[in-house]
């Protein structure tokens, strides 16, 4: 059975909501950025619900024109338009007893909107050109990074329909906030693209993962599972070394880590004599006097950390 990477608070929270959601039939909605792993959490749902062995059917409303998002929804008849030559049945009906999952909610055109809430309200609608009314209980999974409580205010989303989907809200923490599932998704990765591509490098090393930690990952869990399979492509040995990380993914890590270390002394003594000067405004006999060292000695260090920087 499928599992969720859940060893973050954040994530735990996200996991134990949709494991209770999951033994009812009620409609979800999963928000999270772009990459964040909401696919994977409606995927998690399904597997754990009495409809586990019936379809799991997706539709993404963001990358087909309207026109042909909603002929895919609710499939059409014969002639219903311009090169429908054949009666087609749409998403819906493939997804009879089993789980629907809408991705990308937001983009759902208004008129599909109001035959959707028809399909929630009464299981049940026709295909496009059609007059016979099908009936079907699928379970909705709809899942979005947009904030559809906007689109409401906007009225670029119906109310209505975003109150039935909203029934259960989950949502996936951004990978940044889940620093503890990092290391054991990184693991899985490493395993699941080594058998796919049929490599060598079956491990990370800790070199590479201390890389993976000091990266923010702004795409998220789907940046690391694509860089994560790079590594594992170029890699020519049994493991993954920082070397075969994305060359911006690497430069990131690195100008992170520097910006998150902590001062040397030297530093903190160099801040610290300029501030002097600042606040004697350029007098260094004067900063001298409060830094308690003498004239000679303080320009001594003031060429030290000019050469240091030069």
């Amino acid at each position: 059975m499928l599992e969720l990477v859940a060893l973050s608070e954040a994530m735990r929270e996200a996991a134990a909501m949709a494991e209770r959601v999951a033994a009812t039939d009620a409609n979800v909605l999963v928000t999270g950025e772009s990459g964040a792993g909401k696919d994977a959490l409606a995927t998690f749902i399904h597997a754990q619900s009495r409809r586990a062995q019936k379809a799991f059917v997706k539709i993404d409303c963001a990358t087909l024109p309207s026109d042909l998002l909603e002929a895919e929804l609710f499939g059409y008849e014969r002639g219903a338009f311009t090169g429908a030559s054949e009666a087609k049945p749409g998403r819906l009906e493939a997804a009879h007893r089993g789980t629907l999952v809408l991705d990308e909610i937001a983009h759902l055109p208004l008129d599909a909107q109001a035959k959707l809430l028809r399909v929630i309200e009464q299981r049940e609608f026709e295909r496009l050109g059609g007059r016979k009314t099908i009936s079907v209980d699928a379970r909705l999974i709809a899942l979005t990074n947009a904030d559809l409580k906007n689109a409401v205010e906007r009225r670029a989303f119906r109310d209505d329909l975003f109150y039935r989907l909203n029934v259960v809200h989950i949502l996936v923490p951004p990978l940044r906030d889940r620093q503890k599932d990092l290391e054991p998704l990184a693991r899985l990765f490493t395993a699941t693209y080594a058998q796919k591509h049929g490599t060598r490098a079956k491990k990370i090393s800790p070199e590479a993962l201390r890389y993976l930690k000091s990266y923010d990952f702004p795409g998220n869990v789907r940046e690391l599972a694509n860089s994560i399979e790079r590594a594992v492509i170029v890699a020519d040995g049994s493991s993954i070394e920082p070397g075969h990380l994305p060359d911006g993914l690497r430069a990131a890590a690195e100008r992170r880590a520097r910006e998150n270390r902590p001062p040397t002394l030297a530093e903190i003594e160099a801040n610290y004599i300029r501030e002097v000067l600042a606040a004697a405004k350029g007098n260094k006999t004067e900063a001298a006097r409060i830094l308690g060292i003498s004239r000679k000695n303080l320009y001594e260090r003031l060429a030290r950390e000019s050469k240091d920087e030069g």
